[in-house]
């Protein structure tokens, strides 16, 4: 297939738009193009709006953009201004907030699509994530708990066939499907869901219209896996479609599972992802502004906050140097004196940017940067209960003492570090409070960073915090200039759902060779 025109992409389930970002940024904006992103959450839509607007401007060239910063730096109440209104309009057609599945949602998408004539003659690409609830192993955990849930009324489990269905109706040339692990292992009716999930796209016309027709090749991009149809799932190994996205480059150790489907009548066949350089959480977060955490349920200031957290620290010292084997943690507690200090602010939605950040890692560093942005977006931390800061103060301090985050009570039996939980020595909250470490990449990104920063420790002591959205977008590799809208809560939900735009980035460039 030779294309000389950017390539239409339909996004589906977008998110913030992870996903859609690695292509649209692929060959600056003349590989591909979206022609429409679906969302239904609100928040996210704000977002995926936002981001398709600096897209239209930044496709435009010249000054355009300039109303975009003046936006994100605070100059403006908003990102248009009368020269820019019109990409503004155009973000809006871009980016739709509708329900995939329900009759007014279908009905918008199909006229987009209609209206811009894709079909099996146009060379054109369908992306997007179905929500992954109902797979990921954390919601059947919670399912399981629940003696009135039935998977097989569980609507979540299907919402894949809305994809399937724009498959079938408009076959596109190549389809890009995207999911959390647990979809490996997910069964309905005793069925494992995903097995359905191979026959259904490799055979869309059977799948929807009980006539075989226009079938898929569906290929891992990691390994030369391939499954077409009529092949029984249970012959190829399932796992065999997992990315482990750290070994790509991306600052998080996130496994997912990603279906490139190529139409058969394409005769290509998809390039290998290529293996980059290791990446870790210092590589992402180290040069951003420290902040410090702040004090939830009780009188919020710089000096009480430091007050708090240095008689924690001489507390933790005092019962360290009691246990045994703890010398290395005492040295480490120690070494903070002095360091933690009430200069340190909490941050906010815009931070001004006042020093230029030297970032040695090749990949990330023209990955994140815009020269053009004096402020640092979406850098605020939360506030957290006085318990919790004594349990964060610890934990980060024996991870730079022991080189891993402490798990379970027989790491964390310090006094007045347990939480109040009755199974907490059995072992099921054994990674309760985790530290995100330095020297390796981070462990995944979910979407629970919304609920609290527990599993996403800073590990600098004298900060003795959580992560922020900023932070956790960047171990997602969000553009430095990539806003999150919505209040904080909904900003960490639409990161930790995301793609990594990096490592979609790198799919994009393997898909574009299968158009020359």
């Amino acid at each position: 297939m030779d294309q000389t025109t950017p390539i239409p992409v339909v996004d589906l389930f977008a998110g913030p738009g992870g996903l859609g970002e690695g292509f649209s940024a692929l060959d600056e904006g003349k590989a591909f193009k979206i022609l429409v992103s679906a969302e239904m959450d609100p928040a996210a839509h704000s977002t995926l709006r936002l981001r398709a607007f600096y897209r239209i401007l930044k496709n435009k060239g010249g000054a355009s953009l300039d109303s975009y910063y003046r936006f994100c730096n605070g100059k403006s109440d908003v990102p248009w201004d009368d020269e820019t209104k019109w990409a503004w309009d155009e973000a809006v057609n871009e980016a739709k907030c509708i329900t995939l599945g329900s009759e007014e949602g279908n009905k918008v998408l199909n006229s987009i699509i209609d209206n811009a004539a894709l079909g099996a003659d146009t060379p054109w690409i369908l992306i997007g994530g179905p929500p992954c609830q109902a797979y990921s192993l954390v919601g059947r955990a919670r399912n399981r708990g629940n003696t009135e849930y039935k998977a097989e009324e569980d609507h979540r489990h299907y919402l894949y066939k809305e994809y399937l269905r724009i498959i079938a109706q408009y076959h596109p040339s190549i389809f890009v499907m995207e999911n959390v692990k647990g979809i490996l292992s997910a069964k309905v009716n005793g069925e494992k869901i995903f097995h359905s999930i191979l026959r259904d796209l490799s055979d869309p016309q059977l799948a929807t219209k009980n006539k075989s027709g226009l079938g898929y090749k569906i290929y891992s991009l990691v390994v030369p896996t391939l499954f077409t149809k009529g092949m029984n799932p249970e012959n190829i190994d399932v796992h065999d479609f997992i990315i482990r996205a750290e070994s790509y480059g991306i600052p998080q150790a996130r496994h997912r599972v990603i279906l490139l489907g190529v139409r058969e009548d394409i005769d290509v066949v998809p390039p290998l992802l290529n293996k980059m350089p290791e990446s870790n959480v210092e590589d992402a977060i180290s040069a951003l502004p420290r902040l410090r955490s702040r004090l939830s349920k009780e009188a919020d200031s710089p000096e009480n906050w430091s007050a708090k957290v240095e008689k924690f620290r001489l507390e933790l010292i005092r019962e360290a140097s009691k246990a045994k084997g703890r010398e290395q943690l005492v040295e480490i507690l120690k070494m903070y004196d002095g360091h933690i200090t009430s200069a340190l602010n909490h941050g906010s939605l815009r931070i001004e940017r006042l020093n230029p950040e030297q970032l040695a890692n090749p990949l990330l560093g023209p990955w994140y940067h815009d020269d053009k942005l004096n402020v640092w977006l979406n850098h605020e931390s939360r506030g957290h209960m006085e318990s919790d800061l004594r349990r964060y103060l610890y934990a980060s301090a024996f991870a730079l003492a022991a080189d891993h985050s402490p798990k379970g009570h027989d790491e964390f039996n310090l006094a007045k570090l347990s939480p109040n939980h009755l199974n907490w020595k059995t072992g099921k909250f054994a990674d309760r409070f985790r530290v995100q470490m330095y020297n390796r990449p981070a462990t995944t990104v979910t979407s629970h960073i919304s609920k609290d920063g527990h599993y996403f420790i800073h590990p600098d002591p004298s900060q003795c915090r959580s992560l922020t959205v900023r932070e956790a977008a960047r171990l997602q590799t969000f553009p430095d200039n990539y806003f999150f809208q919505g209040n904080r809560t909904q900003q960490f939900h639409q990161v930790g759902n995301a793609v990594p735009p990096l490592l979609a980035y790198q799919i994009a460039s393997a898909v574009k060779q299968l158009f020359t």
